[in-house]
């Protein structure tokens, strides 16, 4: 069986490492898809679902609030600051903190306060919909 090495690596921890058949994440671009023998490429990602199908043919989904993606032909490394495990997000908690985002960009003082409540609110809103995601592919 034809498979890549996938490594997803948050500031704190490893988050996956295994072989993978294909991988799928937002690119800044748009959605990037990955198989083994890809040409080599260095880019960012957005915030968002990453989409592994292991080589036993299940799925593993990571939230990663962008960063940057190396691929190699045989080798796939995702760096981001945050990256939590599909069964790890907790909607209750992204839609409190959205709704305390929301209310800082009402109160915001300064740019650079709106542009950092903005920013929070974007990635809180790539977290739920990555949230949907892993509950509707159970």
């Amino acid at each position: 069986m034809n498979t890549i090495h996938v490594d997803v690596v948050s500031a704190e921890e490893s988050i996956f490492s295994g072989e993978a058949r294909f991988v799928a994440l937002p690119g800044e671009a748009g959605e990037l898809g990955i198989y083994p023998r890809h040409t080599p490429l260095i880019t960012r990602i957005k915030p968002g679902s990453v989409r592994i199908e292991k080589a036993d043919g299940s799925e593993e989904f990571v939230f990663v609030a962008g960063g940057i993606i190396e691929v190699q032909p045989n080798r796939v490394t995702v760096l981001s600051d945050t990256a939590i495990r599909g069964k790890d997000l907790d909607e209750e908690k992204a839609n409190a903190a959205k709704a305390l985002a929301q209310e800082a960009i009402k109160n915001a003082k300064s740019d650079i306060d709106l542009a950092v409540a903005q920013s929070e609110l974007v990635m809180l809103a790539a977290q739920l919909a990555a949230l949907r995601k892993f509950q509707h592919n159970r």
